[in-house]
């Protein structure tokens, strides 16, 4: 897969999450709202797409060819985007 490639199936991937769960910005502070009451601390969205982002990349550590990772690293960059505007 070539870079524009991933990158046009990491927009399409992200529109398709838009449509169906809403808009990052609110669905990133809902959750981070989730992980600070089971956690005991404050968590904030940008923490959350930061934690994804790592979630991703422990993944690639065990498959760096895995595209699926790439890419959703790609789309978790994209909401860290909006939640940080």
């Amino acid at each position: 897969m070539t870079g524009e490639e991933l990158l046009q199936q990491a927009l399409t991937t992200f529109r398709a999450r838009r449509a169906s769960y809403g808009n990052p910005d609110k669905y990133f502070h809902k959750l981070a709202d989730r992980w600070t009451a089971v956690l005991g601390t404050e968590v904030t969205a940008s923490q959350v797409a930061m934690c994804m982002i790592e979630l991703k990349l422990l993944r690639l550590e065990e498959d760096p060819a895995n595209c699926d990772s790439i890419v959703d690293i790609a789309g978790y960059a994209a909401c860290l985007s909006e939640v940080i505007k």
